[in-house]
């Protein structure tokens, strides 16, 4: 093959140099027809391409391969086989060539379905609050000591290109809420229509062309939004290119070289802070002596006013075990004790469990990632403990049980057994019907006074709760004169009932 140095060589010995054919040929060891090829014409380089590839092996088996190819077609992205399974399975059959003849093969299969050549896409204009993209990703950073590989929610606005990137331990409906209500926040508003991939915690089915059967709770946020959703086409990125290429620009702007950080709330307020910088230091790619941030604030009055937060939870109806415990996301959570062996609603936020008896709450937790943890509140099993105080020793939700001073103080002198923790018990049962402020002050009083029992706290307690003295009551000043001495008026009255009694008229 003709390298373009070996003609540029050539062309210069014959132009500059004035030597001949034969002479160019002796000294470069190249062919006279060769020579002659590159100066009778123009070119600079010549190419060859081959019009007809044989397969000389191969040939007996493209049927099976054409039948793999179109299978392959129709599986799902992990299921297809690759070209180097293609051509073991071929051998498997018979097959005696090389793997490279079926590489060939294959590219120049794919070449012909899909017209030979590259597709072609037409670019995209979006006005002032019509639309935002939405998208997901995962990225590596250092959290909390320990290598993590975090889900990043990208929100961008598709006019001015202004955007926000959130992190998450998870994929799940509730993140996505949580994602948009940030987002929104942060922009100050929402658009008109949102543009999302077919992700499963959106979209419940896929049908042909652009229709689609939307989650009820998505269909939910958007309409508290007021937003359109729209759903792209499988496997047609390019419907939300810009999202697309966020990932990879914010993979570099973000998230290179690798975060160090304590907390998910320590890294999304960093990422917030980043996004702002960037908007302000980057040029808009359409209007290149602008900022995307001087863009956005004339976008922003385009934008639908922010309506609140939405209530954004997934919810599950779960059965609470006879320990009070609920299990979540592989992670169990204490209920109060009246919902013990019964069927709740659990509703899971960002970052925290909601469990629901019969609409009244029965658990609020700080949610936790990761699996077989226990999150207990000691509180929901109080009303236990009153039928088995002996549990209040060994219990595993009274361990390391942070208490107020006071109760702590009253515990320390109570002392050990089983008459004790029989008389903290009762302490603890009056918190749930006079609270735990009344109670921190009842046990005050009763440290101040000396002895301390359950018994003189209560009555400490119900000292408390007894309600003051009325005030007495000014009276006018002729009710406080005493009354004058008049015989008279006794003796009328007697000769008065004497009379009637012996029938006097």
């Amino acid at each position: 093959m003709l390298v373009v140095e070996t003609i540029a060589r050539v062309r210069r010995d014959h132009e500059v140099h004035q030597k001949g054919i034969k002479e160019i040929a002796r000294d470069r060891g190249l062919s006279r027809n060769t020579v002659r090829k590159i100066l009778r014409g123009e070119e600079t380089s010549f190419r060859y391409d081959r019009s007809r590839q044989p397969h000389p092996k191969l040939g007996p088996w493209t049927a099976a391969l054409d039948e793999m190819l179109e299978a392959n077609e129709g599986r799902r992205r992990r299921e297809r086989l690759t070209v180097a399974r293609m051509a073991s399975l071929l051998r498997e059959q018979g097959y005696e060539g090389g793997y490279d003849a079926v590489r060939r093969y294959v590219r120049r299969w794919k070449a012909a379905r899909s017209g030979g050549g590259e597709q072609a896409f037409v670019p995209l204009w979006f006005a002032p609050g019509e639309a935002y993209q939405f998208d997901w990703s995962h990225e590596v950073v250092v959290l909390a000591g320990v290598t993590t590989t975090v889900k990043v929610a990208h929100v961008r606005l598709c006019h001015s290109r202004m955007f926000l990137s959130v992190a998450y331990p998870r994929e799940t409906q509730e993140m996505v809420f949580d994602a948009h209500e940030r987002a929104f926040q942060f922009f100050g508003g929402t658009c008109c229509r949102g543009i999302y991939d077919n992700m499963g915690t959106a979209v419940d089915a896929v049908f042909v062309g652009k229709e689609r059967r939307f989650n009820r709770r998505f269909e939910q946020m958007c309409s508290h939004h007021l937003v359109e959703p729209v759903a792209c086409t499988p496997r047609a990125g390019w419907e939300k290119g810009q999202v697309e290429n966020q990932v990879g620009n914010v993979r570099e702007w973000l998230f290179t070289p690798r975060l160090h950080v304590a907390s998910y709330e320590e890294l999304n307020t960093w990422l917030a802070e980043r996004c702002l910088q960037i908007a302000a230091e980057r040029r808009h790619p359409e209007v290149s002596d602008r900022t995307i941030a001087a863009v956005f604030a004339e976008e922003k009055a385009a934008l639908i006013a922010y309506r609140g937060p939405f209530d954004g939870f997934h919810e599950v109806q779960v059965r609470a075990s006879k320990t009070c415990l609920v299990r979540f996301d592989r992670n169990r959570y204490s209920v109060a004790a009246r919902a013990a062996n019964r069927a709740v609603a659990l509703r899971a936020y960002a970052d925290r469990i909601e469990v629901r008896l019969d609409g009244d709450v029965v658990a609020q937790h700080q949610r936790v990632f990761g699996r077989d943890r226990t999150v207990y509140d000691p509180w929901h099993y109080v009303p236990v403990l009153v039928r088995k105080p002996g549990a209040l020793r060994n219990g595993a939700p009274f361990r390391d049980w942070s208490l107020p001073p006071m109760l702590t103080r009253v515990r320390r002198r109570l002392g050990e057994g089983d008459a004790a923790d029989r008389q903290f018990v009762e302490i603890l049962a009056a918190v749930t019907e006079h609270g735990l402020d009344a109670i921190e002050s009842a046990c005050a009083e009763a440290l101040a006074s000396g002895p301390c029992t359950s018994a003189v706290v209560l009555n400490h307690l119900a000292r408390q709760r007894q309600p003051a003295p009325p005030e007495p009551l000014e009276t006018a000043p002729t009710l406080g004169l005493p009354p004058a001495a008049d015989c008279g008026r006794y003796d009328a009255l007697r000769t008065r009932v004497g009379e009637a009694h012996h029938g006097t008229p």
